[in-house]
């Protein structure tokens, strides 16, 4: 039986950051080319008109999913508890554009700073890890009080030091003891660091309700070496019914391609990227 899935891609397959004057042209591709859901990163909420994004995806009939961005300034394990609260308050703007928009979760690798990979020693690593998961515990309350939950992505080893695997997201979820604590996958990630990604998907059971994809290099799905069969019988395992966006970077914006380690296209263009990646993962799970 074949999943009862959404496809949806990233707005960050084509602009960065993304912004009210950005709604229009993108929306419109990703309708055209027969994605049910945008999948918007939120970098920076006050380039964003919530009412006016909200017309356009209504005029263009598709799902929302809101995705965030942390930096250095966004790091819920600094030493500085300013940092915290500028976090804090970040999300809390992401919050309101997902009650604007209708749409029940925010996404991302909020537990920590993209980018923030170092060995540092046991003590400091638990103090990290028991900072994150205070934090998260707050920012649970906080979606609790909208009707929302958080879906927390692994990243992999070159991204983060803290959270990298399957593995590692269940026991932060389960740290956090939050019933608004809930996990997204991203396939890019899991291609570096899970054993095997069939078994990954699986242990996340309920708990997962967002996934992402692209090949194993962020390229066109369909045209690496993604064991792509794989993550289609662990989402059929878990009888996954959420979006499976592709996710993946324009290589325009220097500042996110410096923290993606995006140096040149991954396609012949972004349109085909996706028109193309759309393709095959339709027949991948039709």
């Amino acid at each position: 039986m074949a999943l009862q899935i959404k496809y949806g891609v990233s707005t960050w397959l084509w602009t960065s950051p993304f912004s009210t004057a950005s709604t229009h042209s993108v929306f419109k591709k990703i309708r055209d080319m027969g994605f049910d859901a945008v999948e918007i990163a939120v970098e920076y909420p006050e380039l964003i008109d919530a009412k006016a994004v909200k017309q356009g995806l209504q005029e263009y009939g598709l799902t929302p999913v809101v995705c965030a961005a942390f930096g250095p300034s966004r790091d819920l394990t600094s030493d500085d508890p300013a940092i915290h609260q500028n976090c804090f308050d970040y999300i809390k703007s992401c919050f309101d554009l997902c009650n604007s928009w209708e749409t029940s979760f925010l996404a991302g690798p909020m537990y920590s700073a993209v980018g923030k990979a170092r060995m540092v020693p046991d003590e400091q690593r638990k103090r990290e890890w028991e900072l994150a998961v205070k934090n998260l515990q707050l920012v649970c309350e906080m979606a609790e009080e909208r009707n929302l939950q958080i879906a927390l992505e692994p990243l992999n080893r070159f991204e983060s030091d803290l959270v990298n695997t399957a593995a590692d997201v269940i026991r932060l979820v389960n740290d956090i003891a939050h019933p608004a604590a809930k996990i997204m996958l991203d396939g890019f990630h899991m291609n570096i660091e899970e054993r095997d990604v069939e078994k990954a998907i699986i242990s996340t059971a309920d708990k997962l309700i967002h996934f992402q994809v692209s090949e194993n290099y962020r390229g066109t799905p369909g045209t690496g070496q993604t064991p792509w069969e794989a993550y289609k019988r662990g989402l059929e395992a878990i009888n996954y019914r959420g979006v499976v966006s592709i996710e993946s970077f324009t290589p325009e914006n220097k500042e996110l391609a410096g923290a993606v380690c995006f140096w040149h296209p991954m396609a012949e263009s972004q349109d085909k990227f996706a028109s193309e990646g759309l393709h095959f993962l339709k027949g991948l799970f039709a």
